[in-house]
């Protein structure tokens, strides 16, 4: 029995193909200010050298994680 892991990383561009209600713009605005809205501490942002990766399945943690229901 092995243990395999699915990896899902995508480039920027790969990203905003596959999921449609993301722009590379405002993908990239995410990525430049990761440090002040929680993206970097979630770790769906890895880099390779100059290349920039996005793990889905984190990726959209952090999205669900920002959904805040405010008390009426």
């Amino acid at each position: 029995m092995t243990n395999q892991t699915a990896w899902a990383y995508l480039t920027v561009q790969q990203f905003t193909a596959k999921h449609a209600a993301f722009n590379k713009g405002g993908i990239r605005s995410l990525i430049f200010n990761e440090f002040t809205n929680g993206l970097a501490k979630s770790g769906a942002i890895v880099r390779i050298g100059r290349k920039v990766l996005i793990d889905e399945n984190l990726f959209f943690s952090w999205i669900q994680s920002q959904n805040k229901v405010v008390a009426k």
